[in-house]
């Protein structure tokens, strides 16, 4: 006759309590939570009260100076939506949607190419690799500037083309000239996700659908593409995020206020350098606003797995399933 299991002793240790448990977790993720409130929340807090106020400057009606900045609500918002401002902003605003729809499905595709060829790259697999990802390394101002001298009138681009476009000039070419730059340097960054996915990929799967005769395009579709989606989804929110806050490309590639290319940010940037720093506020609170919109609809319609939350509720459906034939045994 064996002896009945005592019960755990009162409070019982870090592995056995679940409050202690959570203590402890928390304990040490306050470091983290410490420092993304600060480089996260309060400067976004700050951002969000300075849209409210803005500088004043000038005479009262009593001929006193008036400084500093004044509570003014939402007129800095109402503001971007009316007169010649608003013009702007929906150009600005269609610069940015165009930049991020039309260049991260140019990336997605060659991306998912450059992945296929590191990864099934035989002789010189290192060197293919390596020289596929040095864009990827190089910093984006000196990309720009290296581009600006590609598409100069003398530049090699006419060279190649044998005509005479100005390319960093107003226009729709400076458009097509920033998603050339930014697609050869950020192309390599979705194959690097999308090889890392197909490296994940057994050899079985394909020897499996050699036997049964799938051609290679049925199998890069039916075998290849699904399997790679978690990691080909993942690339293209963190892409689809960065385009969105696109600046530094097309403002030294083409310049400041160019219709043609002008972004949200670059409208941010432009008012906090004219010392305007409500509107400037307004601006980075609706661009804010914006990726944030995008990258929930992303993830909720699109399924994206940020943080593995689809293997955790596989586990978790696992364990249920485990326990229900236990109790049905």
């Amino acid at each position: 006759m064996t002896a009945p299991a005592l019960a755990p002793a009162a409070g019982g240790n870090a592995t056995t309590s679940p409050q202690r448990h959570g203590r402890l977790a928390l304990g040490l993720l306050s470091p983290t939570f410490v420092v993304l409130a600060l480089v996260i929340v309060y400067p976004l807090v700050s951002a969000i009260r300075e849209s409210l106020y803005r500088k004043e400057g000038g005479l009262d009606e009593s001929g006193f100076v008036v400084e500093g900045d004044k509570f003014v609500g939402i007129d800095n918002y109402s503001a971007v939506f009316s007169g010649e401002v608003a013009d702007r902003f929906w150009n600005a605003f269609f610069n940015t949607t165009f930049f991020t729809v039309v260049g991260v499905a140019i990336e997605v595709v060659l991306g998912v190419a450059m992945a296929l060829v590191m990864h099934h790259a035989l002789r010189g697999r290192g060197m293919v690799r390596a020289s596929i990802l040095v864009p990827w390394a190089v910093p984006t101002a000196m990309s720009a500037l290296l581009w600006q001298w590609i598409f100069q009138a003398d530049g090699i681009a006419n060279e190649i083309l044998n005509t005479q476009i100005l390319w960093t000039t107003d226009g729709f070419q400076a458009k097509i000239a920033v998603l050339i730059a930014d697609t050869w340097k950020t192309a390599p960054f979705v194959g690097l996700l999308v090889l890392a996915g197909l490296q994940m990929i057994p050899n079985d799967v394909y020897e499996a659908a050699r036997v049964d005769g799938a051609s290679t395009w049925r199998t890069f579709w039916r075998i290849t593409l699904p399997l790679v989606k978690p990691a080909l989804l993942v690339a293209m929110l963190f892409r689809v995020m960065d385009v969105l806050r696109i600046f530094d490309l097309p403002y030294v590639l083409i310049g400041p206020r160019k219709q043609s290319v002008e972004t949200l940010s670059m409208l941010a940037f432009e008012d906090a350098n004219q010392v305007r720093y409500g509107p400037a506020a307004a601006y980075a609170t609706i661009l804010f606003l914006y990726v944030a919109i995008v990258a929930y609809t992303f993830v909720k319609i699109l399924g994206a797995d940020l943080i593995g939350e689809a293997r955790v509720r596989d586990k978790d459906a696992k364990k249920r399933r485990a326990k229900a034939q236990a109790v049905e045994a």
